[in-house]
């Protein structure tokens, strides 16, 4: 099966997404499953996991709702704020969903990463560790060393790096980022999509030759088993059409791999690690 593990739908009149600004011409209009629909079908993408794009729980519930409605949604990532105790509640409010997938914590946002540290987000992430919930980690490149200890103190979690962790493509950039993601390749149960490059280039002047180096490094450190294919659709089109971010991945992919590696990247590995039946 081949699935988009990394999408997002909106409405905007739910008044959920405050970074969607009228500036960003492309994403200030409503996206739903009928909007990608040509996408997925063009490519043969058959299911999709959809991300969430707004920090409230409120949201959550939107997705699972939309979710029940479109068969082409596999799994909904929800929010909780892991900052909170609360956390358990909302987890146990959204883990009897069929179609729920697991939640991301939005670290990018943090002024100072290092309060990942503190014992509440610790124990939060035990919490899900635990539970061997699936955990989507939204991060940025200046918080990985935080990130790389607080994931020592929880060896178990099953967790996914999104976007790489963004890093510094536009300026061609590679350290620390690059000795940094092979420190938490290193650790068994950590995945990484391979999403969200291309808003990381000038927008309007990128080449996938840009991407390659990115892209193989993730290779080597997490493997053929650790690693998924996303459109970060509709995000992706502040740079580049679906099939841009398609054809830059494909290109990008070594010529010795072979089709079953090929099959987990594009989808085998997301049904593992949002574990779908």
């Amino acid at each position: 099966m081949r699935i988009d593990a990394h999408q997002h739908y909106w409405k905007l009149s739910r008044g959920d997404y405050s970074w969607i600004s009228p500036e960003m011409s492309v994403l200030y209009r409503d996206y739903l499953p009928a909007d990608l629909q040509p996408d997925l079908q063009r490519h043969r993408i058959e299911k999709t996991i959809v991300v969430q794009a707004a920090a409230t729980l409120a949201e959550t519930e939107y997705l699972l709702e939309l979710a029940e409605c479109d068969e082409s949604i596999a799994g909904v990532v929800g929010w909780v704020d892991m900052f909170n105790p609360s956390y358990v509640h909302a987890y146990e409010r959204f883990a009897g969903h069929p179609k729920f997938a697991g939640f991301r914590t939005m670290l990018q946002d943090l002024a100072d990463s290092s309060v990942i540290l503190d014992r509440g987000y610790m124990e939060a992430l035990s919490f899900f560790e635990r539970r061997g919930t699936p955990i989507d980690l939204l991060v940025k490149t200046p918080q990985l060393d935080a990130l790389i200890e607080a994931l020592g103190q929880v060896p178990r979690l099953h967790a996914v790096i999104d976007h790489l962790a963004k890093p510094h493509i536009a300026e061609g950039v590679l350290e620390p980022w690059r000795t940094q993601m092979a420190k938490i390749g290193a650790m068994p149960n950590i995945y990484c999509k391979l999403s969200g490059m291309v808003t990381e280039t000038d927008h309007q002047n990128w080449t996938p030759e840009q991407l390659e180096p990115y892209i193989r490094h993730v290779l080597e450190q997490f493997g053929p088993d650790r690693v998924m294919f996303g459109s970060d659709w509709p995000v992706c089109l502040l740079a580049g059409s679906y099939t841009d971010v398609m054809h830059a991945l494909e290109r990008a992919l070594p010529e010795h791999w072979t089709q079953t590696e090929r099959e987990k990247l594009f989808g085998g590995n997301a049904a593992t690690f949002y574990r779908m039946k």
